[in-house]
């Protein structure tokens, strides 16, 4: 398939259709995990299997996995373009976040 310039755009609404809405969805997990902590006295009466604590460090995680996730969008965007240089450069940007990855834990 050769890119074109509706290629292109295409691309870039996924790619910021990810972002957008993961945002949100980490932006909801944090405010969730600040309403939890809030109610935290009355969970005793609540079954929430989730406590604040854990609410807020999920929305942090996602917030951090938000750039990974978008280069490995990117790399399958490049991947049904065929655009090799992107590719290569895509899958080496991935391959230095998971040796980053590695070496830290």
């Amino acid at each position: 398939m050769k890119p074109t310039a509706d290629n292109f755009e295409r691309g870039d609404q996924i790619i910021a259709g990810l972002l957008w809405y993961g945002t949100w969805f980490a932006s909801a997990l944090i405010a969730v995990g600040v309403l939890l902590t809030a109610v935290e006295p009355l969970q005793d009466s609540l079954v929430v299997p989730l406590s604040g604590h854990d609410a807020v460090k999920a929305g942090v995680a996602v917030f951090i996995l938000l750039p990974v996730a978008r280069v490995a969008l990117m790399l399958i965007i490049f991947l049904r373009e065929r655009d090799y240089p992107y590719i290569v450069i895509s899958a080496l940007v991935l391959a230095i976040i998971a040796t980053g990855i590695i070496v830290e834990v």
